[in-house]
């Protein structure tokens, strides 16, 4: 450990989420995904225009669009971290671009918006249903409301990894580093916004349909990669880590079916089933299946879980750098 025994970068993490939880994403306010989002698009069109049919010239084209997004991404990211450690004015841009990476406040609200159209009397399913199309894929035309909440149940958990545990795994891993006096190294902000870079390729380009079953694969392939400890971690934290990797396992997704089979088991709940994406129905395993249905307050308790593990790990973390730096200054004492 660093031997001035530091903790700063992990009191900038707590801040960075005490401020995405206050907050969330301003709707006014320029996000860094956007630009990473324009990125893709004008890199995709490059891509398929060089490319064409050819399947190798697709796979090495998004290897190079995923290169540079990550790369440049982790680049800006750095930049920044090396401006407030120069100049230790610029810190709050250094946390607001901390809380950028996480989303729980925004998962919160868009779950919570399709709970309030359930909720109205009587219940608003048209409003619900357009509410619910902002967060998931699948077609949402026709659900009825325990479908509304089952879909609304699966993407709360399994964006729960994705758009929080993932991006603050990634948080607390580059304080960690600096803490431990690796100063000079990629931190906080660079890690998780390159993890960002990947989340977003995948949510762009991970699609196993025309040129993006090629165009697609190099992203997709590094945010399974990203998120497979984190995904884990959660289960673990959950203590449904054992019944999540063996009910996940048949899901197509290395860390989706596991996470959502994380949050099922804890909440006594059943996912999984028929879902249909453009017309196609797609049968999703069970997770959990002799669970219950779900109900509103199994999506209320989902993100209360969301909550209280994010404060786990962080408390952890600190705990354990703290620890680590009496036992060197003691070791170092003697």
């Amino acid at each position: 450990m660093a031997e001035n025994g530091l903790i700063w970068p992990l009191l900038l993490v707590v801040l960075a989420s005490g401020l995405d939880r206050l907050l969330g994403d301003p709707k006014r306010c320029y996000h860094p995904v956007m630009a990473m989002g324009a990125a893709i698009a004008l890199l995709r069109i490059w891509a398929e225009a060089w490319a064409g049919e050819n399947t190798w010239r697709l796979r090495l084209a998004g290897f190079a669009i995923t290169a540079l997004l990550v790369g440049g991404s982790l680049a800006a990211g750095w930049g920044i971290e090396r401006l407030a450690i120069w100049q230790p004015a610029t810190s709050p841009l250094l946390i607001i671009g901390m809380a950028s990476a996480l989303a729980g406040r925004s998962l919160a609200v868009a779950t919570g918006d399709v709970l309030a159209a359930l909720g109205q009397q009587p219940e608003n399913l048209p409003l619900a249903r357009k509410q619910l199309s902002w967060l998931v894929g699948r077609d949402t035309a026709g659900l009825d409301s325990s479908e509304i909440l089952r879909a609304t149940a699966e993407t709360a958990s399994e964006n729960a990894v994705d758009g929080l545990f993932a991006p603050l795994f990634w948080l607390l891993l580059g304080a960690v580093l600096w803490c431990a006096g690796f100063m000079g190294a990629p931190g906080p902000l660079a890690l998780a916004w390159g993890f960002k870079a990947s989340s977003t390729l995948d949510s762009m380009l991970g699609y196993r349909t025309g040129k993006l079953r090629w165009l697609g694969t190099a992203g997709a392939r590094l945010d399974d990669l990203l998120v497979w400890l984190p995904c884990r971690l959660v289960a673990l934290s959950l203590g449904q880590l054992r019944a999540a990797l063996r009910d996940g396992k048949p899901d197509p997704s290395p860390n989706a079916g596991v996470s959502q089979a994380a949050y099922a088991h804890r909440l006594g709940i059943k996912m999984g089933g028929a879902n249909h994406y453009e017309g196609v129905e797609i049968i999703k395993p069970l997770l959990n299946k002799n669970g219950r249905e779900v109900q509103a307050a199994d999506i209320v308790g989902i993100l209360r879980l969301n909550r209280i593990i994010a404060l786990q790990w962080l408390v952890i973390v600190i705990t354990f750098i703290i620890v680590a730096i009496l036992v060197s200054a003691f070791v170092g004492g003697k």
